[in-house]
């Protein structure tokens, strides 16, 4: 919990000066991105720390760095501490590897997108994009899950 005092900001003040909605602050907190806590009149406050902390939350997420990986990268800073560039190049450090085979993939999509127009149906076997060497062939027949997430 931070030091309370003059400084401690309303739920409504942080979210109008960082430019999201008071329930997207809720949901961050939900996840662990962000701490407030409550004063004697049971009301959310926070550090004005918090702000620079949504500035890189909603940062990483234009990357499309996803809230888990967000949260695992802010567990490094210390908590209602106001994150320093130094800080940000750590963070980009740790993401840039992801970021780079995300960007290879793209560039294997734009490179084989035209094939699928001939394959019309998108076949489980021929497929470069959803089945790529036809890995599961090997080992099974007909249709199969490719990816556990789908």
């Amino acid at each position: 919990m931070a030091t309370k005092g003059k400084d401690d900001w309303s739920v409504g003040q942080i979210a109008k000066r960082a430019g999201v909605s008071v329930s997207t602050l809720h949901f961050y907190e939900t996840k662990g991105l962000i701490k407030s806590w409550r004063n004697s009149g049971n009301q959310r406050r926070y550090s004005p720390s918090v702000l620079r902390r949504i500035g890189v939350i909603k940062s990483a997420q234009n990357l499309g760095i996803s809230l888990k990986e967000i949260k695992r990268a802010l567990s490094i800073l210390p908590d209602n501490a106001t994150p320093t560039t130094g800080d940000w190049k750590k963070l980009s450090k740790q993401w840039r590897k992801e970021l780079d085979e995300r960007i290879e993939k793209m560039q294997q999509l734009r490179d084989l997108l035209d094939d699928c127009i001939g394959c019309g149906c998108l076949s489980i076997k021929s497929c470069k994009l959803r089945n790529p060497g036809d890995k599961l062939g090997q080992t099974s027949s007909g249709a199969v899950i490719l990816d556990p997430d789908d």
